[in-house]
Protein backbone atom coordinates (compact mmCIF):
# COMPACT_ATOMS: atom_id res chain seq x y z
CA UNK A 1 0.00 0.00 0.00
CA UNK A 2 1.34 3.42 -1.00
CA UNK A 3 0.26 6.46 0.98
CA UNK A 4 -0.12 9.91 -0.64
CA UNK A 5 2.04 11.57 2.04
CA UNK A 6 5.00 9.31 1.13
CA UNK A 7 4.96 10.11 -2.57
CA UNK A 8 4.80 13.84 -1.82
CA UNK A 9 8.26 13.60 -0.21
CA UNK A 10 10.54 16.36 -1.64
CA UNK A 11 7.63 18.03 -3.48
CA UNK A 12 7.35 21.77 -2.69
CA UNK A 13 3.79 22.17 -1.34
CA UNK A 14 1.92 25.49 -1.36
CA UNK A 15 -1.37 24.36 0.15
CA UNK A 16 -3.04 21.09 1.15
CA UNK A 17 -6.78 20.60 1.71
CA UNK A 18 -7.75 17.16 3.00
CA UNK A 19 -6.01 14.04 4.28
CA UNK A 20 -2.55 13.04 2.95
CA UNK A 21 -2.58 9.72 4.83
CA UNK A 22 -4.89 8.11 2.21
CA UNK A 23 -3.84 5.02 0.29
CA UNK A 24 -3.51 5.54 -3.45
CA UNK A 25 -3.62 3.10 -6.35
CA UNK A 26 -1.99 4.90 -9.33
CA UNK A 27 -0.87 8.26 -10.80
CA UNK A 28 -2.33 9.86 -13.95
CA UNK A 29 -2.16 13.19 -15.77
CA UNK A 30 -4.84 12.11 -18.29
CA UNK A 31 -8.28 12.39 -16.63
CA UNK A 32 -9.66 9.70 -18.98
CA UNK A 33 -7.38 7.08 -17.41
CA UNK A 34 -8.25 7.94 -13.78
CA UNK A 35 -9.98 5.22 -11.75
CA UNK A 36 -10.95 4.65 -8.10
CA UNK A 37 -8.36 5.88 -5.54
CA UNK A 38 -6.00 7.30 -8.19
CA UNK A 39 -4.11 10.61 -8.03
CA UNK A 40 -4.83 13.08 -10.84
CA UNK A 41 -2.07 15.60 -11.65
CA UNK A 42 -3.30 18.65 -13.55
CA UNK A 43 -0.67 19.68 -16.11
CA UNK A 44 -0.76 22.89 -18.16
CA UNK A 45 0.19 21.51 -21.62
CA UNK A 46 0.80 23.16 -24.98
CA UNK A 47 -2.56 21.91 -26.34
CA UNK A 48 -4.81 21.64 -23.25
CA UNK A 49 -4.85 22.55 -19.55
CA UNK A 50 -5.36 19.64 -17.14
CA UNK A 51 -7.01 22.01 -14.65
CA UNK A 52 -10.10 21.99 -16.89
CA UNK A 53 -10.46 18.24 -16.31
CA UNK A 54 -10.20 18.13 -12.49
CA UNK A 55 -13.96 17.61 -12.09
CA UNK A 56 -13.93 14.74 -14.66
CA UNK A 57 -11.01 13.07 -12.82
CA UNK A 58 -12.87 13.36 -9.46
CA UNK A 59 -16.04 11.96 -11.08
CA UNK A 60 -13.93 9.03 -12.32
CA UNK A 61 -12.85 8.21 -8.75
CA UNK A 62 -9.71 10.31 -8.06
CA UNK A 63 -8.92 10.38 -4.32
CA UNK A 64 -6.38 13.20 -4.68
CA UNK A 65 -5.73 16.08 -7.07
CA UNK A 66 -2.37 17.83 -7.56
CA UNK A 67 -2.74 21.24 -9.21
CA UNK A 68 -1.21 24.71 -9.58
CA UNK A 69 -4.53 26.48 -8.93
CA UNK A 70 -7.23 25.19 -6.59
CA UNK A 71 -10.62 24.55 -8.21
CA UNK A 72 -13.52 26.72 -7.08
CA UNK A 73 -15.49 23.72 -5.85
CA UNK A 74 -13.80 21.20 -3.57
CA UNK A 75 -15.34 17.76 -3.12
CA UNK A 76 -15.46 16.20 0.37
CA UNK A 77 -13.23 13.16 0.76
CA UNK A 78 -10.85 14.29 -2.01
CA UNK A 79 -7.40 15.65 -1.06
CA UNK A 80 -6.27 18.73 -3.00
CA UNK A 81 -2.54 19.52 -3.16
CA UNK A 82 -1.47 22.86 -4.59
CA UNK A 83 2.08 23.12 -6.01
CA UNK A 84 3.93 25.82 -7.94
CA UNK A 85 4.91 23.46 -10.80
CA UNK A 86 2.80 20.39 -11.61
CA UNK A 87 5.35 18.98 -14.11
CA UNK A 88 8.07 19.05 -11.47
CA UNK A 89 5.74 17.64 -8.80
CA UNK A 90 4.70 14.79 -11.12
CA UNK A 91 8.33 13.84 -11.82
CA UNK A 92 9.21 13.68 -8.09
CA UNK A 93 5.95 11.86 -7.21
CA UNK A 94 6.48 9.32 -10.01
CA UNK A 95 10.02 8.58 -8.78
CA UNK A 96 8.72 8.12 -5.19
CA UNK A 97 5.74 6.03 -6.34
CA UNK A 98 7.98 3.55 -8.17
CA UNK A 99 10.59 3.40 -5.37
CA UNK A 100 13.17 5.75 -6.99
CA UNK A 101 14.31 3.08 -9.50
CA UNK A 102 17.02 5.30 -11.08
CA UNK A 103 19.01 4.96 -7.84
CA UNK A 104 19.09 1.18 -8.26
CA UNK A 105 20.80 1.09 -11.67
CA UNK A 106 23.30 3.24 -13.56
CA UNK A 107 21.35 5.73 -15.71
CA UNK A 108 23.19 7.57 -18.50
CA UNK A 109 21.49 10.49 -20.27
CA UNK A 110 22.47 11.56 -23.81
CA UNK A 111 21.48 15.04 -24.98
CA UNK A 112 22.26 17.29 -27.96
CA UNK A 113 20.76 17.91 -31.41
CA UNK A 114 22.33 15.03 -33.34
CA UNK A 115 23.68 11.63 -32.30
CA UNK A 116 21.40 10.93 -29.30
CA UNK A 117 19.73 7.82 -30.74
CA UNK A 118 22.96 6.41 -32.18
CA UNK A 119 24.97 6.86 -28.97
CA UNK A 120 22.24 5.57 -26.62
CA UNK A 121 21.45 2.55 -28.86
CA UNK A 122 25.07 1.60 -29.50
CA UNK A 123 25.94 1.92 -25.80
CA UNK A 124 23.05 -0.46 -25.09
CA UNK A 125 24.37 -2.85 -27.79
CA UNK A 126 27.98 -2.61 -26.56
CA UNK A 127 27.21 -3.19 -22.87
CA UNK A 128 24.80 -6.02 -23.76
CA UNK A 129 27.59 -7.64 -25.82
CA UNK A 130 29.91 -7.19 -22.82
CA UNK A 131 27.55 -9.45 -20.83
CA UNK A 132 25.51 -6.88 -18.86
CA UNK A 133 21.74 -6.72 -18.54
CA UNK A 134 20.86 -3.34 -20.08
CA UNK A 135 17.96 -0.97 -20.67
CA UNK A 136 17.33 1.60 -23.41
CA UNK A 137 14.96 4.58 -23.54
CA UNK A 138 15.19 5.99 -27.08
CA UNK A 139 13.06 7.62 -29.80
CA UNK A 140 12.96 4.42 -31.75
CA UNK A 141 12.36 1.80 -29.04
CA UNK A 142 12.44 0.98 -25.37
CA UNK A 143 14.43 -2.10 -24.33
CA UNK A 144 14.15 -3.85 -20.98
CA UNK A 145 16.91 -6.45 -21.23
CA UNK A 146 16.01 -8.19 -24.51
CA UNK A 147 12.27 -7.28 -24.39
CA UNK A 148 11.29 -4.51 -26.82
CA UNK A 149 8.54 -1.90 -26.39
CA UNK A 150 7.56 0.77 -28.96
CA UNK A 151 8.57 4.34 -28.17
CA UNK A 152 6.31 7.33 -28.80
CA UNK A 153 8.42 10.37 -27.75
CA UNK A 154 12.13 11.19 -27.47
CA UNK A 155 11.71 11.50 -23.72
CA UNK A 156 8.52 9.83 -22.39
CA UNK A 157 6.48 11.48 -19.59
CA UNK A 158 7.97 11.16 -16.09
CA UNK A 159 5.42 8.52 -14.94
CA UNK A 160 6.24 6.30 -17.95
CA UNK A 161 10.00 6.79 -17.45
CA UNK A 162 9.87 5.70 -13.80
CA UNK A 163 7.50 2.81 -14.59
CA UNK A 164 9.97 1.49 -17.22
CA UNK A 165 12.96 2.06 -14.91
CA UNK A 166 11.18 0.09 -12.15
CA UNK A 167 10.56 -2.75 -14.67
CA UNK A 168 14.28 -2.60 -15.54
CA UNK A 169 15.31 -2.86 -11.87
CA UNK A 170 12.91 -5.81 -11.51
CA UNK A 171 14.55 -7.47 -14.56
CA UNK A 172 18.07 -7.02 -13.09
CA UNK A 173 19.20 -4.24 -15.45
CA UNK A 174 22.59 -2.78 -14.47
CA UNK A 175 22.87 0.07 -17.03
CA UNK A 176 20.17 2.12 -18.73
CA UNK A 177 20.96 4.48 -21.63
CA UNK A 178 18.45 7.24 -22.23
CA UNK A 179 17.92 9.94 -24.84
CA UNK A 180 17.20 13.24 -23.15
CA UNK A 181 15.44 15.78 -25.38
CA UNK A 182 15.16 19.52 -24.80
CA UNK A 183 11.35 19.10 -24.61
CA UNK A 184 11.80 16.47 -21.90
CA UNK A 185 14.16 18.68 -19.85
CA UNK A 186 11.94 21.76 -20.27
CA UNK A 187 8.85 19.83 -19.18
CA UNK A 188 10.73 18.59 -16.07
CA UNK A 189 10.38 14.93 -17.16
CA UNK A 190 13.92 14.11 -15.99
CA UNK A 191 13.56 15.68 -12.53
CA UNK A 192 13.60 13.21 -9.68
CA UNK A 193 15.93 10.92 -11.69
CA UNK A 194 19.39 10.02 -10.43
CA UNK A 195 21.87 10.07 -13.33
CA UNK A 196 25.26 8.34 -13.21
CA UNK A 197 26.43 10.33 -16.23
CA UNK A 198 25.40 12.82 -18.91
CA UNK A 199 26.71 13.09 -22.49
CA UNK A 200 26.50 16.22 -24.68
CA UNK A 201 26.88 15.69 -28.45
CA UNK A 202 26.38 19.03 -30.25
CA UNK A 203 23.91 21.83 -30.74
CA UNK A 204 22.43 23.12 -33.99
CA UNK A 205 19.24 24.58 -35.42
CA UNK A 206 16.36 22.40 -34.18
CA UNK A 207 13.13 22.60 -32.19
CA UNK A 208 12.98 26.40 -32.51
CA UNK A 209 9.26 25.91 -33.09
CA UNK A 210 9.13 24.88 -29.42
CA UNK A 211 11.88 27.04 -27.91
CA UNK A 212 11.61 30.73 -28.70
CA UNK A 213 15.28 31.10 -29.70
CA UNK A 214 18.62 29.31 -29.82
CA UNK A 215 19.74 30.70 -26.44
CA UNK A 216 16.71 29.21 -24.71
CA UNK A 217 17.28 25.87 -26.50
CA UNK A 218 20.93 25.85 -25.32
CA UNK A 219 20.07 26.91 -21.78
CA UNK A 220 17.43 24.18 -21.46
CA UNK A 221 20.05 21.57 -22.48
CA UNK A 222 22.40 23.12 -19.93
CA UNK A 223 19.94 22.65 -17.03
CA UNK A 224 20.35 18.88 -17.48
CA UNK A 225 24.07 19.23 -16.65
CA UNK A 226 23.39 21.81 -13.92
CA UNK A 227 21.28 19.19 -12.13
CA UNK A 228 23.76 16.30 -12.29
CA UNK A 229 25.01 15.22 -8.83
CA UNK A 230 28.71 15.40 -7.90
CA UNK A 231 28.86 11.58 -8.05
CA UNK A 232 28.06 11.68 -11.81
CA UNK A 233 30.25 12.40 -14.84
CA UNK A 234 29.58 15.03 -17.52
CA UNK A 235 31.12 14.15 -20.90
CA UNK A 236 30.95 16.88 -23.57
CA UNK A 237 32.09 17.39 -27.16
CA UNK A 238 34.47 20.39 -27.04
CA UNK A 239 34.62 20.71 -30.85
CA UNK A 240 31.16 22.23 -30.39
CA UNK A 241 31.50 25.68 -28.83
CA UNK A 242 28.52 24.92 -26.57
CA UNK A 243 30.36 21.97 -24.97
CA UNK A 244 32.16 24.29 -22.53
CA UNK A 245 28.87 26.06 -21.68
CA UNK A 246 27.34 22.74 -20.54
CA UNK A 247 30.15 22.29 -17.99
CA UNK A 248 29.99 25.80 -16.47
CA UNK A 249 27.87 25.11 -13.38
CA UNK A 250 27.82 21.33 -13.15
CA UNK A 251 28.85 19.55 -9.94
CA UNK A 252 29.62 16.40 -11.94
CA UNK A 253 33.16 15.26 -12.80
CA UNK A 254 34.06 16.93 -16.10
CA UNK A 255 35.38 15.06 -19.16
CA UNK A 256 35.78 16.13 -22.79
CA UNK A 257 36.02 14.45 -26.20
CA UNK A 258 37.02 15.90 -29.58
CA UNK A 259 38.45 15.22 -33.02
CA UNK A 260 39.85 18.70 -33.69
CA UNK A 261 40.70 20.27 -30.31
CA UNK A 262 42.49 19.27 -27.10
CA UNK A 263 40.39 16.87 -25.02
CA UNK A 264 40.52 13.98 -22.51
CA UNK A 265 39.41 11.59 -25.27
CA UNK A 266 40.76 12.08 -28.79
CA UNK A 267 40.14 10.38 -32.13
CA UNK A 268 41.55 10.78 -35.61
CA UNK A 269 40.03 9.55 -38.88
CA UNK A 270 42.69 7.66 -40.86
CA UNK A 271 40.38 6.25 -43.58
CA UNK A 272 36.76 7.01 -44.49
CA UNK A 273 34.98 4.59 -46.87
CA UNK A 274 31.44 3.34 -47.55
CA UNK A 275 32.42 0.10 -45.81
CA UNK A 276 33.56 1.83 -42.60
CA UNK A 277 36.10 4.02 -40.79
CA UNK A 278 39.70 3.45 -39.76
CA UNK A 279 40.14 5.41 -36.53
CA UNK A 280 42.95 6.18 -34.16
CA UNK A 281 41.31 6.42 -30.74
CA UNK A 282 43.38 7.47 -27.73
CA UNK A 283 46.44 6.04 -29.48
CA UNK A 284 44.83 2.74 -30.65
CA UNK A 285 43.91 1.97 -34.26
CA UNK A 286 40.59 0.26 -34.95
CA UNK A 287 38.32 -0.46 -37.91
CA UNK A 288 34.59 0.20 -37.40
CA UNK A 289 31.59 -0.52 -39.62
CA UNK A 290 30.07 2.94 -39.22
CA UNK A 291 30.67 5.74 -41.71
CA UNK A 292 31.38 9.45 -41.59
CA UNK A 293 32.84 12.16 -39.37
CA UNK A 294 29.70 12.37 -37.22
CA UNK A 295 29.98 8.66 -36.41
CA UNK A 296 33.62 9.16 -35.40
CA UNK A 297 32.27 11.59 -32.76
CA UNK A 298 29.53 9.14 -31.73
CA UNK A 299 32.01 6.26 -31.37
CA UNK A 300 34.44 8.40 -29.39
CA UNK A 301 31.63 9.38 -26.97
CA UNK A 302 30.74 5.67 -26.62
CA UNK A 303 34.39 4.71 -26.02
CA UNK A 304 34.78 7.43 -23.35
CA UNK A 305 31.51 6.45 -21.63
CA UNK A 306 32.48 2.77 -21.57
CA UNK A 307 35.79 3.65 -19.89
CA UNK A 308 34.08 5.99 -17.38
CA UNK A 309 31.67 3.15 -16.52
CA UNK A 310 34.56 0.78 -15.83
CA UNK A 311 34.92 -1.30 -19.02
CA UNK A 312 38.43 -2.42 -19.86
CA UNK A 313 39.98 -0.47 -22.78
CA UNK A 314 40.88 -3.41 -25.07
CA UNK A 315 37.49 -5.05 -24.56
CA UNK A 316 35.78 -1.75 -25.44
CA UNK A 317 37.83 -1.39 -28.64
CA UNK A 318 37.06 -4.96 -29.66
CA UNK A 319 33.32 -4.44 -29.07
CA UNK A 320 33.35 -1.09 -30.92
CA UNK A 321 34.66 -2.85 -34.03
CA UNK A 322 31.57 -5.15 -34.07
CA UNK A 323 28.91 -2.41 -33.80
CA UNK A 324 26.51 -1.86 -36.73
CA UNK A 325 24.70 1.33 -37.71
CA UNK A 326 21.35 2.09 -36.08
CA UNK A 327 18.25 1.73 -38.33
CA UNK A 328 17.77 4.88 -40.36
CA UNK A 329 21.17 6.32 -39.47
CA UNK A 330 23.28 6.14 -42.64
CA UNK A 331 21.76 2.79 -43.62
CA UNK A 332 23.08 1.82 -47.00
CA UNK A 333 22.84 -0.96 -49.56
CA UNK A 334 24.29 -1.49 -53.04
CA UNK A 335 22.03 -2.79 -55.85
CA UNK A 336 23.04 -6.02 -57.59
CA UNK A 337 22.71 -4.95 -61.23
CA UNK A 338 23.86 -1.33 -61.55
CA UNK A 339 25.79 -1.13 -58.23
CA UNK A 340 23.74 1.92 -57.23
CA UNK A 341 24.39 2.87 -53.58
CA UNK A 342 21.17 3.84 -51.75
CA UNK A 343 21.55 5.56 -48.38
CA UNK A 344 18.73 6.31 -45.96
CA UNK A 345 19.37 8.80 -43.19
CA UNK A 346 16.79 10.40 -40.97
CA UNK A 347 18.54 13.78 -41.17
CA UNK A 348 15.82 16.30 -40.35
CA UNK A 349 17.93 19.33 -39.36
CA UNK A 350 20.20 21.49 -41.56
CA UNK A 351 23.25 20.35 -39.61
CA UNK A 352 22.43 16.63 -39.85
CA UNK A 353 21.73 16.89 -43.60
CA UNK A 354 25.00 18.77 -44.17
CA UNK A 355 26.88 16.09 -42.19
CA UNK A 356 25.44 13.26 -44.28
CA UNK A 357 26.03 14.98 -47.64
CA UNK A 358 29.59 16.03 -46.74
CA UNK A 359 30.29 12.47 -45.61
CA UNK A 360 29.06 11.05 -48.94
CA UNK A 361 31.04 13.66 -50.90
CA UNK A 362 34.20 12.91 -48.93
CA UNK A 363 33.95 9.22 -49.85
CA UNK A 364 32.71 9.30 -53.47
CA UNK A 365 35.11 9.56 -56.42
CA UNK A 366 33.26 12.34 -58.28
CA UNK A 367 32.55 10.15 -61.32
CA UNK A 368 29.08 9.30 -60.02
CA UNK A 369 25.94 11.38 -59.52
CA UNK A 370 24.61 12.10 -56.03
CA UNK A 371 20.80 12.26 -56.17
CA UNK A 372 19.17 13.52 -52.96
CA UNK A 373 15.49 13.02 -52.07
CA UNK A 374 14.57 15.27 -49.15
CA UNK A 375 11.52 16.68 -47.40
CA UNK A 376 10.74 18.70 -44.25
CA UNK A 377 8.17 17.74 -41.60
CA UNK A 378 4.89 19.61 -41.12
CA UNK A 379 3.86 21.31 -37.84
CA UNK A 380 7.54 21.77 -37.03
CA UNK A 381 10.03 24.64 -37.24
CA UNK A 382 9.50 26.24 -40.68
CA UNK A 383 12.71 28.32 -40.48
CA UNK A 384 14.89 25.29 -41.26
CA UNK A 385 13.10 24.44 -44.55
CA UNK A 386 14.92 26.91 -46.88
CA UNK A 387 18.20 26.15 -45.06
CA UNK A 388 17.90 22.40 -45.65
CA UNK A 389 16.94 22.97 -49.31
CA UNK A 390 19.97 25.22 -49.86
CA UNK A 391 22.33 22.62 -48.33
CA UNK A 392 20.80 19.81 -50.45
CA UNK A 393 21.13 21.90 -53.65
CA UNK A 394 24.73 22.93 -52.94
CA UNK A 395 26.01 19.48 -52.02
CA UNK A 396 24.12 17.20 -54.48
CA UNK A 397 24.20 16.65 -58.26
CA UNK A 398 20.38 16.35 -58.47
CA UNK A 399 17.74 17.09 -55.83
CA UNK A 400 14.12 15.99 -55.54
CA UNK A 401 12.04 17.91 -52.99
CA UNK A 402 9.15 15.89 -51.63
CA UNK A 403 6.82 15.35 -48.67
CA UNK A 404 8.23 14.26 -45.37
CA UNK A 405 5.52 13.88 -42.74
CA UNK A 406 3.30 16.87 -43.59
CA UNK A 407 1.02 16.12 -40.61
CA UNK A 408 -1.69 18.86 -40.72
CA UNK A 409 0.16 21.21 -43.12
CA UNK A 410 -0.24 21.42 -46.89
CA UNK A 411 2.76 19.48 -48.34
CA UNK A 412 2.95 21.75 -51.41
CA UNK A 413 3.30 24.82 -49.17
CA UNK A 414 6.19 23.13 -47.30
CA UNK A 415 7.93 22.34 -50.62
CA UNK A 416 7.45 25.97 -51.79
CA UNK A 417 9.10 27.18 -48.57
CA UNK A 418 12.01 24.83 -49.27
CA UNK A 419 12.35 26.01 -52.87
CA UNK A 420 12.67 29.61 -51.63
CA UNK A 421 16.05 28.70 -50.10
CA UNK A 422 17.65 27.41 -53.33
CA UNK A 423 20.24 29.82 -54.85
CA UNK A 424 19.51 30.67 -58.55
CA UNK A 425 22.66 28.92 -59.80
CA UNK A 426 21.40 25.60 -58.39
CA UNK A 427 17.77 25.86 -59.47
CA UNK A 428 18.20 23.71 -62.57
CA UNK A 429 19.16 20.76 -60.30
CA UNK A 430 15.78 20.82 -58.54
CA UNK A 431 12.64 18.78 -59.19
CA UNK A 432 9.65 18.86 -56.83
CA UNK A 433 7.43 15.75 -56.54
CA UNK A 434 4.91 15.87 -53.69
CA UNK A 435 4.24 12.11 -53.43
CA UNK A 436 7.19 10.64 -51.51
CA UNK A 437 7.03 7.20 -53.15
CA UNK A 438 7.00 8.77 -56.63
CA UNK A 439 9.91 11.01 -55.66
CA UNK A 440 11.99 8.00 -54.58
CA UNK A 441 10.91 6.12 -57.76
CA UNK A 442 12.07 9.07 -59.92
CA UNK A 443 15.45 9.08 -58.15
CA UNK A 444 15.81 5.34 -58.85
CA UNK A 445 14.91 5.91 -62.53
CA UNK A 446 17.46 8.75 -62.82
CA UNK A 447 20.27 6.74 -61.21
CA UNK A 448 22.84 5.09 -63.47
CA UNK A 449 25.73 2.70 -62.87
CA UNK A 450 27.59 3.48 -59.57
CA UNK A 451 25.39 6.52 -58.77
CA UNK A 452 24.38 7.33 -55.17
CA UNK A 453 20.83 7.98 -53.94
CA UNK A 454 20.32 9.65 -50.56
CA UNK A 455 16.81 9.56 -49.06
CA UNK A 456 16.76 12.01 -46.13
CA UNK A 457 14.33 13.38 -43.54
CA UNK A 458 11.23 11.92 -41.89
CA UNK A 459 12.75 11.70 -38.37
CA UNK A 460 12.84 8.13 -37.06
CA UNK A 461 9.37 7.34 -38.39
CA UNK A 462 8.66 4.31 -40.57
CA UNK A 463 5.31 5.85 -41.51
CA UNK A 464 3.87 8.90 -43.20
CA UNK A 465 1.37 11.09 -41.39
CA UNK A 466 -0.99 13.12 -43.59
CA UNK A 467 -3.93 14.93 -41.91
CA UNK A 468 -3.81 12.70 -38.84
CA UNK A 469 -3.72 9.45 -40.86
CA UNK A 470 -0.66 7.24 -40.58
CA UNK A 471 0.36 4.80 -43.29
CA UNK A 472 3.35 2.46 -43.28
CA UNK A 473 6.28 4.03 -45.12
CA UNK A 474 9.79 2.70 -44.63
CA UNK A 475 12.25 4.66 -46.83
CA UNK A 476 14.90 1.92 -46.77
CA UNK A 477 12.48 -0.83 -47.84
CA UNK A 478 10.89 1.31 -50.56
CA UNK A 479 14.14 2.48 -52.22
CA UNK A 480 15.44 -1.10 -52.33
CA UNK A 481 12.13 -2.51 -53.62
CA UNK A 482 12.06 0.08 -56.41
CA UNK A 483 15.69 -0.51 -57.43
CA UNK A 484 14.96 -4.26 -57.62
CA UNK A 485 11.73 -3.71 -59.60
CA UNK A 486 13.55 -1.40 -62.04
CA UNK A 487 16.32 -4.08 -62.31
CA UNK A 488 18.95 -1.66 -61.17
Amino acid sequence: MIVLRDILYKVTLEKVVGNTAVAIRDLHFDSRKVGLDDVFIAIRGTVSDGHEFIKKAVDNGAIAVVCEAMPEQLVNGVTYVQVSDSQQAMAIMAANFYGNPSENLKLIGVTGTNGKTTIATLLYNLFTAAGFECGLLSTVKIMIGTSELKATHTTPDSITINKHLAEMVEAGVAFCFMEVSSHGIHQKRTEGLHFTGGIFTNLSHDHLDYHKDFKEYRDVKKTFFDQLPKTAFALVNTDDKNGGVMLQNTLAKKYTYALKSHADYKAQILENQFTGLLLKMNGNELWVRLIGNFNAYNLLAIYATAELLGLEQMETLQLLSTLESVDGRFQFSISEEEKITSIVDYAHTPDALKNVLETINSIRTGNEELITVVGCGGDRDAAKRPKMAKIAAQLSTQVIFTSDNPRTEDPDTIIEQMEAGVPPEHFKKIVSITNRRNAIKTACQMAKHNDIILVAGKGHETYQEINGERTDFDDFKIVNELLTALKK
